[in-house]
């Protein structure tokens, strides 16, 4: 029945991608033995309810062989993986698209996006770490109620790609024993044969990363021995474990253990072929028989019972410790504590200047003494970034209460890592580094926006006010790049008050990350700011005197301050000065919001320490940056640039007495399509 059940796993990936004429059917086909053991025999998850706390997490993390996940889904009863949804393979609209998507699947099922090779096993290293923290926060003697493990299919290219290496050292590091990485090693990756280019011994190297590690030969036919080889790394309690799995790819081709079978269709001839040599009726599609379907929805019952029997055993925990149980479900559904925005701290313009990440150390400090759930950690800069929360202690290997992440100089490793704790639930995670390092994380943040984690990027030294570490370290063109990102707020506050306001917004969007960009140089608290103005993007902070202003400037971040005092400078003139901390943010408010802010024919000039692109959608002139920075004192390198309050207040009377003989054109519309 096994054999039958892989070889209908194995044909049915295949005629999924022969009907989409697209797609991978080679390591489906190769690892569909490795699938049967793991969801057949040791899995624990629900069909019927796909977001089962207690289920055990599963991440497909070379995810082009999605078809696999997708048979595997529909043959054990995730109602919305009908069999339709597998002929719609790869098609708009379906919950089957050309790499596995969270967000796609109202339900759940698919734990995380994956795809860019790397990121599934990356994820899993923040899985697990969810797992060791809320079992160590919340578990009690006799109720394990958070008690699940992780399993990982992967592939030659996500061990190939370098942020894997990054979170798996990690994951040695911290000793995550309930991580299980299944190695599909097959020798093919789309090139042809790994040998042209990777001949490492990865098991070594995983051994060196404080892994267990272990190789099963048959992994084309032994389900018995790849059960036991799971259950083996499942007693090592103190490593993860990876376990190389020798496989075929495209098992059962013409052309397998090829790389033509890696990324195209087979053909129908082939696949007839197939199904002749196997017992199936060569032209019969999606071919799924009475018995198969029998064994596989047994999983359904098997599911219900492990969510029974979990459910019960919470049930007495609630009973005995209420209190926690009542926390527990507060943080497993999202939910925020009632008044939590009373943390937020406020500042009066007397107070000391600052550097906004100083004024986010205050913050992150505040919110979490109410907000437990809030862990993270930065890329070896706690000193630098500030973001070490002082009300609790490291997690570290057999500490896992602790909040405090030490996630070393692997900056995509620590996003990916994020992604994975956001997935779980329960938790609010953080990562902090300096922007300009940002942009080696960036295909992590990138599938945080897809996959709508709310996941919170603290970067700090946002600017060349950064000063002497250069152009090397001082960010141009990342806030451009991160603003070009879909999905995402970018927050980028002037003062006190309005960094309380950016943590507001990124702990409110729950379902969207955050990009919170704060400076090291000192910014003055300025009159007119606010915690609440910061959530409509753009605000005016200082009025102009007597009637419709003649001049706007824009300021964001610490350039706030000079737009203000710049307008100061034009008494002549009715200026007002408008803090715009979040694009994002602004194009959610009305239009008529809008116009309220940035009036019709009314010049504008826009003032931040960073790349001129897309400035213009908002102003008239920018006075911004399209070079590199240069090293020196920060204040020389500010007026190097441009960025003086006196430059400021020339600049803008400049671009009033343009519009005064040329007519101030209004902003561009945005037109919904």
């Amino acid at each position: 029945m096994e054999q039958k059940a892989i070889n209908t796993i194995r044909l049915l990936a295949a005629d999924t991608v022969q009907k989409a004429s697209s797609g991978h059917p080679g390591a489906p086909m190769g690892m569909a033995p490795m699938a049967v053991a793991l969801w057949t025999r040791l899995l624990r998850y629900s069909p019927h309810n796909p977001r089962w706390l207690g289920r055990d997490r599963f991440v497909l993390s070379n995810g082009h062989a999605c078809a696999l996940q997708y048979v595997l889904m529909h043959l054990t009863g995730f109602e919305e993986f009908t069999l339709d949804e597998l002929k719609n393979f790869r098609q708009i609209g379906s919950k089957t698209p050309g790499h596995p998507e969270n967000a796609m699947v109202e339900k759940g099922g698919i734990e995380v996006s994956t795809g860019p090779l790397g990121q599934g096993i990356s994820n899993a290293v923040g899985l697990a770490a969810a797992e060791a923290h809320l079992a160590a926060v919340f578990n009690k003697p006799d109720f394990p109620i958070v008690d699940n493990y992780t399993y990982v299919f992967c592939g030659d290219g996500c061990l190939q790609e370098g942020v894997s290496n990054e979170a798996s050292s990690i994951a040695g590091h911290l000793g995550l024993g309930k991580l299980i990485v299944l190695y599909d090693d097959n020798n093919i990756t789309i090139d042809g044969e790994t040998e042209l280019s990777f001949t490492e011994d990865v098991l070594a190297r995983y051994a060196a990363l404080g892994w267990h590690t272990s190789s099963f030969a048959d992994g084309d036919h032994d389900v018995d021995g790849l059960v036991k080889a799971i259950e083996a790394a499942k007693a090592v309690k103190d490593k993860p474990s990876i376990i190389k799995v020798k496989t075929t790819i495209g098992f059962g081709s013409k052309n397998q253990g090829k790389e033509k079978v890696h990324g195209a269709a087979l053909g129908n001839d082939d696949i007839q072929e197939i199904k002749k040599k196997w017992g199936f009726d060569p032209q019969q599609t999606f071919q799924v028989d009475d018995d198969v379907k029998s064994f596989f929805l047994s999983q359904v019952e098997k599911g219900k019972k492990n969510e029974a029997e979990w459910n019960k055993l919470f049930s007495a925990y609630e009973a005995k410790y209420p209190a926690e149980a009542k926390e527990f479900i507060r943080r497993t559904s999202g939910k925020l504590p009632e008044n939590w925005k009373a943390s937020l701290p406020t500042w009066k313009p007397t107070d000391p200047e600052k550097g906004t990440r100083q004024f986010s150390e205050t913050v992150i400090g505040k919110l979490a003494e109410v907000l437990p759930e809030l862990v993270g950690g930065s890329a070896d800069l706690n000193p630098s970034c500030l973001t070490y929360l002082k009300c609790s202690t490291d997690f570290q290997k057999g500490a896992y209460a602790g909040r405090n992440f030490r996630f070393g100089v692997r900056e995509h490793g620590m996003a990916a890592f994020l992604n994975g704790l956001a997935a779980y639930g329960g938790l609010i995670p953080f990562g902090s580094t300096f922007l300009n390092f940002i942009s080696y994380a960036m295909g992590a943040v990138r599938l945080s926006a897809i996959s709508d984690f709310g996941v919170l990027y603290i970067m700090t030294h946002d600017s060349i006010g950064l000063g002497e570490d250069g152009p090397t370290h001082q960010p141009i063109e990342t806030l451009a790049m991160l603003r070009a990102l879909p999905g995402i707020n970018v927050l980028r506050p002037g003062d006190g008050n309005e960094t309380s306001g950016a943590y507001a917004v990124a702990i409110e969007h729950r379902h969207r990350p955050s990009v919170l960009a704060f400076s090291r140089q000192a910014c003055a608290n300025l009159p007119g700011t606010s915690i609440e103005g910061v959530a409509k993007g753009a605000y005016i902070v200082k009025e102009a005197d007597g009637g419709k202003p003649q001049l706007t400037i824009i300021g964001s971040g610490s350039e706030l301050c000079l737009a203000y005092k710049a307008a100061e400078l034009l008494s002549d003139l009715k200026v007002r000065v408008v803090s715009m901390p979040s694009w994002e943010l602004f194009r959610e408010q009305t239009e008529s919001y809008q116009e309220s802010v940035l009036t019709a024919g009314v010049p504008v000039l826009a003032v931040e320490a960073a790349s001129f692109v897309g400035w213009r959608e908002y102003s008239h002139a920018v006075i911004a940056m399209n070079s590199f920075g240069t090293s020196g004192p920060y204040k020389e390198v500010l007026k190097k640039y441009g960025f003086t309050v006196e430059n400021v207040a020339e600049k803008g009377r400049k671009v009033f007495e343009y519009y005064q003989s040329h007519p101030a054109h209004d902003l561009v519309k945005r037109v919904p399509f």
